[in-house]
């Protein structure tokens, strides 16, 4: 075989930000934007949005009217001349992300503009992680409501589903306060959609952008269906007549009564088999549409506005993957080349509705996200330590879907009374039909050196063919109030109740197909005609069930919490707030019957904790431009429903087999941090912070080999410490004292951001954990003394060095982003083996905003220039001069330009 051509490049989404959002922070004759950030739950929104319009690096002059910020616990009355800064006047240590600073990155969805945010890194396909903490210590709201995740391996939602467009403001809090979840590790991450307009705005936008690694380069794909490029399927992936019937029927294919070749007809066929290649992939396009409109009522104002969005990439990736069972890296277990090509289409749409009625506000707010991604991977490699060729194809069609409607009351019936009334449902679904993967062998002989490729007794030895089947769906019924009354003008208090009712059915079913000694020529066909009816049905094709034992789980998980809190002026000088939170959580994981037998192969899983939840943040103002933070506070962090379930299953995003522990149980933490604030000019600050965590029973992955298979699981580490430092400035250098009409009103902005993490596993001989079905519960079986967490990069740095006009939008900046080594998955310990470690490093972007007059129309141009360094993704073992690449790849550089239109 011919060596293929091998190409690559890191999932980067180029969503147009939409120009309502963008002129309304940069153009100084704009209106006032529509972020609402939410200091918390329940947080009215126009008052944090005028503070947030006023902590904008391309605000205004600073406002002479009295401005009131209201958060849950507390009244901050901020007077005169004096900055609206969220980041000053919250009780809690908060980073804020407004539209300026999420236009200024460039990023075409949230998590990318996140990854810009002290102490925050996007790892995989968008998880969010704060301060090294993996992705489930992290808690995403949107609107102050939680949502449900589509992965099937998660329960928290990839960051990477939201475009940036529909997003007016992020908040991040990463100091716990009781009116949260008490599932709060690292932070919360509040997403607030795009408000009400204040003035009637249509726009219209789109972009186009290329990589050196993917576009005009070979890539491959699938037919799939003729409208696949819309991201939705037209019934060509709908289960064929035989597979619906036995899916029906409740049968098991073992018991011998099912004709199973009659099944496996019509499963592989042209358009979903036959893999083809694209000589020169096309470019990446993307578009927006949005509109929004304010209508006086008499006495109250309704706002709607509605944006819609289309976004279609193209990523190709060479990787080589490697593994080794040697505790020395000597030998290779398997190593592979593997070129994929992805497709993803991401479609999505909002509408909002407000209503204000003198100092009451009511909120609601519609989002629909469907991200669909076509799934190609042709692989060339050898494993078992063999020299036996093997050639491998992969096809899939992934649909990942999001639906969420809320609504939010926003009341102040009396002077000193506030009352917030939230409620939401949300459902996500997963479907991915039909993933197909063949596997190919060529016995390297000296007779035969080139040789062809055939499955022989597709019997997994002599070649594969298997197809599984998945589904996911979760409802997410949410609801809370707060009431705040201020007892007098320096101490507010709140109380409060949450629920949250999280519903999960799951199901995955892996068949492979069989044959005995297929003839010569039969077993070189390719896949669609080796595995058509007439080849089935002359050579008694079999389709056995490789995942009987328990192939779907109902997860529910009920919460209901209730808190008290004060936010107390104690002096000129002190502020206090403090609460508890107290929280009782039924996690039930059940295997569903899906045979007729009844059986299911394993039994639920309950977890019913209850917690008293406390936490204190103390607030020292010792100069008007100075204060001092201090925060103490507990909360916990469950397992993930799939990770409750002794079920195997697996990951094509990283390659790997995982399965669950039943005996798994809560983590608990114990937080600490100190933080340092100088706000030395207007929107222009210095902080310094330093946190501790204690975590008494981490849950932590580690690998196991079984039949020459490695197989990640998760278990319960005894404890583990965290701790780390912070660094924060954003500085503006003023340029009108180099003369001229071009430097008058421009300005040099530095953003600049550094954390320090270090993390340890501690684990003794003595120390015991739980995993179902070992014969060993020795906790050192298992994890490493001194090991870092997962996913924990022991340093991260953002720069953000940029030219821009504050009298209208011209904005040119370069990113610079750095992260290093964190381990991404265990070795094996019975072995010996170093940790697998990931190596994101150096990334240089940059991004350029202009805008212009055009027929007295806002015209915005955007420039993007991403991974000027050309950073590789690089995933290794490594143990002296040896050397296991277990995921790397070459990145490439993206160039995009995009325009966007406001009538």
């Amino acid at each position: 075989m011919t060596m293929l051509r091998l190409a690559s490049t890191l999932l980067l989404s180029t969503a147009l930000l939409t120009p309502a959002q963008a002129w309304a922070q940069d153009a100084a004759q704009s209106a006032a934007p529509d972020a609402a950030p939410a200091i918390a739950q329940g947080a009215p929104a126009q008052t944090a949005e005028e503070a947030a319009t006023a902590t904008a690096p391309d605000s205004a002059a600073p406002q002479e009217e009295a401005t009131e910020i209201s958060i849950p616990g507390g009244e901050i009355v901020v007077t005169g001349n004096r900055d609206r800064n969220i980041q000053r006047a919250a009780p809690q240590v908060v980073s804020i992300l407004g539209a300026a600073e999420i236009a200024r990155t460039g990023e075409g969805n949230i998590a990318g503009a996140l990854g810009r945010v002290t102490g925050l890194s996007v790892v995989g396909n968008g998880y969010v992680y704060v301060r090294g903490l993996g992705d489930r210590y992290s808690l995403a709201l949107l609107n102050g409501s939680p949502l449900p995740s589509p992965e099937p391996l998660k329960r928290v939602v990839p960051l990477d589903l939201f475009p940036a467009s529909i997003i007016a403001s992020s908040l991040v809090q990463k100091s716990y306060s009781v009116n949260y979840p008490g599932e709060f590790g690292g932070g919360v991450i509040n997403l607030t959609t795009r408000s009400t307009p204040d003035e009637p705005f249509i726009s219209i936008g789109g972009g186009i952008s290329v990589d050196t690694e993917t576009t005009n380069q070979l890539g491959y794909t699938f037919y799939g269906s003729s409208t696949d490029w819309t991201g939705f399927d037209n019934g060509q992936r709908d289960l064929t007549g035989a597979l619906q019937s036995f899916f029906a029927s409740g049968a098991r294919l073992s018991s011998g009564t099912v004709d199973s070749a009659e099944v496996a007809k019509g499963i592989v066929n042209t358009r979903n088999g036959l893999t083809q290649r694209i000589p020169n992939m096309p470019p990446n396009f993307t578009g927006t549409l949005s509109a929004g409109k304010t209508f006086d009522l008499g006495g109250a104002t309704l706002g709607v506005i509605a944006t819609a969005g289309y976004n279609n990439k193209w990523t190709t990736r060479d990787a080589l993957t490697q593994t080794s069972v040697d505790s020395d890296l000597a030998d290779l277990q398997s190593d592979f080349r593997r070129v994929t090509t992805d497709n993803r289409i991401v479609v999505n749409g909002m509408l909002g509705l407000g209503l204000e009625f003198g100092r009451n506000k009511i909120r609601w707010t519609n989002l629909y996200i469907r991200d669909s991604l076509k799934h190609t991977r042709v692989s060339l490699g050898q494993r078992n330590q063999t020299t036996v060729d093997y050639q491998q194809q992969d096809t899939a069609w992934y649909e990942r879907q999001l639906i969420d409607t809320q609504i939010v009351a926003e009341l102040k019936p009396f002077d000193g009374v506030s009352v917030d009334l939230r409620g939401g449902y949300a459902n996500s679904q997963r479907e991915a039909p039909y993933e197909l993967s063949f596997e190919y062998v060529r016995t390297n002989v000296a007779s035969d050196p080139l040789g062809q490729y055939f499955v022989n007794n597709l019997d997994g030895n002599a070649g594969r063919a298997t197809v599984s089947f998945s589904d996911l769906n979760e409802d997410l019924w949410s609801g809370g109030a707060d009431i705040s009354y201020k007892i007098i003008p320096t101490v507010t208090a709140t109380v409060g109740y949450a629920y949250t009712d999280t519903r999960r059915t799951s199901s995955r079913r892996d068949f492979q197909f069989r044959a005995v000694d297929l003839p010569d020529g039969v077993n070189l066909f390719r896949p669609d005609y080796l595995l058509s009816n007439a080849v089935i049905e002359a050579f008694n094709i079999n389709l056995i069930d490789t995942n009987e034992g328990n192939p779907a789980f109902l997860a529910t998980l009920r919460n209901h919490a209730g808190y008290g809190k004060i936010d107390a002026q104690l002096t000129d000088t002190l502020q206090l707030d403090a609460g508890v939170r107290y929280e009782t959580a039924k996690l039930v994981v059940s295997p569903i019957a899906v045979f007729a037998d009844g059986l299911t192969g394993a039994s639920p899983t309950s977890l019913n904790n209850n917690y008293w939840l406390p936490a204190a943040t103390l607030t020292w103002q010792f100069r008007d431009d100075m204060q001092l933070r201090v925060n103490a506070s507990k909360t916990i962090a469950r397992p993930q429903f799939r990770e409750l379930i002794y079920q195997f299953y697996f990951d094509p995003d990283t390659n790997r087999q995982y399965r669950g522990n039943p005996n798994l149980v809560d983590s608990r933490l114990t937080n600490a941090e100190a933080r340092y604030e100088w706000y030395f000019a207007r929107d222009q600050r210095l902080s310094l912070s330093g946190f501790f965590k204690r975590i008494d029973n981490p849950i932590e992955s580690f690998v196991a080999l079984e039949s020459d298979n490695f197989i990640t699981s998760f278990a319960n580490a005894p404890t583990a410490d965290l701790y780390g430092a912070e660094f924060e400035a954003q500085k503006y250098i003023e340029l009108d004292s180099m003369g001229g009409d071009f430097w008058a009103a421009r300005r040099i902005a530095v953003v600049a951001n550094y954390t320090y993490t270090k993390s340890k596993l501690k684990v003794k001989e003595g120390d015991q954990t739980s995993y179902f079905q070992a014969a060993s519960s020795r906790a050192l079986d298992y994890f490493r003394n001194g090991s870092p967490l997962t996913g924990q990069s022991e340093h991260i740095a953002n720069v953000q060095l940029g030219l821009e006009d504050t009298d209208g939008l011209s904005q040119q900046t370069l990113l610079l982003s750095y992260a290093s080594k964190r381990v991404t998955s265990r070795g094996l310990l019975n072995t010996g083996q170093p940790d697998i470690f990931a190596d994101p490093g150096f990334r240089l972007d940059f991004v350029a905003r202009q805008g212009f007059k055009l027929f007295a129309k806002e015209l915005e141009l955007k420039f993007e220039a991403r991974n000027l360094t050309g950073r590789k993704n690089i995933e290794y073992q490594q143990l002296g001069d040896k050397r296991v690449e277990v995921n790397s790849f070459d990145v490439g550089r993206t160039l995009a330009l995009s325009a966007s239109l406001k009538f």
